[in-house]
């Protein structure tokens, strides 16, 4: 008896230490310790209390905990991870976002019944955002001013490439017609104060806008946040023929780099410093007096080093400021010093190591037109209402020679390199 359960352990770990079966089937996390031995999965804790929701398609067991019956067993080795992803993402749209163990609860979830408990993925074309190119839908929307959120009717078109929404559902024009070549979303459960929290952002006039919104089901707003992907790369296709849909898939939502709280002193360098919540997304870094508010109160651009630009610990020798942060770093760019401070010597770590991530990478043609904005405050083309950027990029990617080069994607006013 206790040989025969012997040989079962053995085997079990045999199976458990397959190279595919090393990383969680759902998320990616190193090292998974828990296993559905219905669907014949390896997948970690976080994502094994996902699968106890969904019993009639699940059942979950602790490999280094529970007691593995022989068949459980044969069965985890006839299947396994590579098994499950051949079956079950077999056929993932190139848009659809493919959540990792960073990734926040919903996203994770509803991954996982996509995968799982609808199959969305197991035949071509199963899995469908929405009908004859429009998606339209009611979602909670923050107020701008007064912080309320209240019911707003959105419509995102893959005909128009925008997304809009109305105050009242009844209404014929929209509040907002936002581009969908200007939008990024993003997940923010904790600064939204709900698990479906989503921040969805744009740029108006080179300045960033913030719109907070949730929806009460998880299914439907991570149906709206992949529906905006996907109409962001039928939009890319369209305006770059010539890119892969990889290179067209890396430049759609992106998440921000680092947010928290600094503390930041103004360009004198004697004023106060002043609590202010802080942005990094992609070059851009923005700073709120409210981590909600719907306008940064500034924003700074971040180069690159072989062009001038650098992060250090610390603050100036000297410093005559009054600060209650003891974790100084600053940000040296062509122009200025930036200083700011840190609560904790890890967070002033977190954030060098961010700076430093963007300032490693080289800048694109179109990044240069951004800088050059940020420096000169140029205001709108005369004559035309168009951003000097905009017309910037729109002239350049005429060139035909750029596509030969495979560097137009960096062109587009949505490009961001993942650092």
């Amino acid at each position: 008896m206790a040989g025969g359960e012997d040989r079962s352990v053995k085997a079990l770990k045999d199976v458990w230490k397959r190279p595919e079966n090393t990383l969680c089937a759902d998320c990616g996390k190193p090292d998974p310790d828990w296993a559905s031995y219905t669907l014949g999965v390896f997948i970690c804790l976080s994502c094994s209390g996902i699968h106890r929701n969904i019993p009639s398609i699940s059942k979950v067991k602790s490999l280094r905990m529970d007691h593995w019956e022989v068949a459980q067993v044969q069965f985890l080795a006839q299947h396994g991870n590579g098994v499950g992803k051949a079956t079950y993402e077999a056929h993932i749209p190139i848009y659809y976002y493919q959540p990792t163990y960073a990734d926040c609860q919903v996203l994770r979830e509803q991954w996982i019944r996509s995968k799982y408990e609808w199959k969305d993925f197991t035949e071509p074309g199963r899995y469908v955002l929405y009908s004859d190119g429009l998606k339209e839908g009611i979602l909670w929307k923050r107020g701008r001013d007064n912080g309320q959120f209240l019911p707003r009717k959105f419509i995102l078109s893959e005909k128009d490439g925008c997304l809009k929404y109305f105050i009242k559902q009844d209404a014929k024009e929209p509040k907002i017609n936002i581009k969908i070549d200007v939008i990024n979303a993003t997940f923010q459960p904790a600064k939204v104060g709900n698990p479906n929290g989503l921040q969805i952002t744009y740029l108006k006039d080179n300045k960033t806008r913030n719109i907070f919104v949730y929806h009460e089901n998880g299914k439907e707003i991570v149906d709206w946040f992949n529906a905006i992907r996907s109409v962001q790369f039928h939009y890319l296709k369209v305006a770059f023929p010539m890119a892969s849909d990889n290179e067209i898939k890396s430049r759609l939502t992106r998440n921000f780099l680092k947010e928290g709280y600094m503390e930041k002193t103004g360009p004198k360098q004697k004023e106060a410093f002043k609590k202010r919540w802080f942005t990094l997304d992609h070059r851009r870094l923005m700073y709120f007096k409210d981590p909600l508010d719907a306008f940064a109160k500034g924003e700074v651009f971040v180069g690159s080093g072989e062009n001038g630009y650098s992060v250090k610990p610390g603050l100036p020798a000297g410093m005559q400021g009054s600060f209650s942060w003891p974790h100084g770093l600053t940000i040296v760019t062509p122009d200025r010093d930036y200083l700011f401070t840190c609560e904790t010597e890890s967070e002033q770590q977190e954030w060098i190591a961010a700076f430093r991530r963007v300032i490693e990478f080289p800048m694109t043609p179109q990044e240069y037109a951004i800088e050059a904005y940020f420096k000169t405050s140029a205001s709108p083309a005369p004559g035309h209402g168009i951003h000097p950027v905009t017309c910037f990029l729109y002239w350049v990617t005429l060139l035909p020679e750029l596509c030969k080069y495979k560097i137009c994607l960096q062109l587009h006013s949505m490009a961001a390199p993942h650092y």
